[in-house]
């Protein structure tokens, strides 16, 4: 599990292609290493990542193509840089939002502008996930924790504050940039537990009324 909160931005130092998806390594820049073993998990770009090997300055790990067809690895190149987050210990603080590592869909960033010292980034989402997105939620975008802002069908805008430009690649985007999103998971396992109800007449389940009754959304 991850937060959301970066600790180091890397590079995409090599990738090599292996019968159909991909081994890469990234280069972690200040990220410790010192604690990371074999089989950790590191968030890339939101995407949970398993260590191979381990060189000095960096991490090799195998990009499945389930990954490739689910986030924007399939257009990376080497020298990009990444977001990188280590996998949170249990006694670690908790700040962000919980953060899974497994990238929901490619949203693209249609508009980019400033507002006061921050900047408003919006950005489209594939239609299945609108659903998943509310305003004043949380989203995980390139493994970033962030609130969204406006939501406009698929559509939603974040504001990105001076510190979170510069200690991820945020400020490196721009228009027509395509970037990782993970929606909250708990939206997701609540959709679950709503659709399972219905498919047994909700019957001592959870209602969309129940929900409205109980203050976790607004009644119609």
């Amino acid at each position: 599990m991850f937060t959301g909160i970066i600790e180091a931005v890397g590079e995409i130092a090599a990738m090599q292609p292996r019968n159909g998806d991909l081994r890469v390594y990234i280069r972690t820049g200040s990220l410790p290493l010192a604690e990371v073993k074999l089989g950790d998990s590191i968030a890339t770009n939101g995407v949970c990542l398993t260590v191979v090997e381990l060189p000095s300055d960096g991490f090799w790990a195998d990009v499945s193509r389930e990954t490739l067809a689910h986030s924007n690895f399939a257009q990376a190149s080497v020298g990009a840089a990444v977001n990188l987050e280590r996998a949170m210990l249990a006694s670690s603080r908790f700040d962000g939002h919980i953060v899974s590592g497994h990238v929901d869909g490619v949203g693209q960033i249609v508009e980019m502008k400033k507002d006061a010292r921050s900047i408003n980034v919006r950005i489209q989402a594939p239609g299945e996930l609108a659903r998943y997105i509310a305003h004043k939620g949380s989203i995980c975008v390139d493994g970033v924790s962030l609130t969204v802002n406006r939501v406009d069908g698929a559509t939603f805008d974040l504001n990105i504050v001076p510190h979170t430009a510069a200690e991820t690649i945020i400020a490196q985007y721009a228009v027509g940039g395509r970037v990782n999103l993970e929606v909250d998971v708990i939206a997701r396992y609540l959709e679950r537990l709503l659709n399972a109800a219905a498919d047994h007449g909700n019957s001592g389940g959870i209602t969309m009324a129940t929900l409205a009754e109980n203050g976790f959304m607004k009644a119609k």
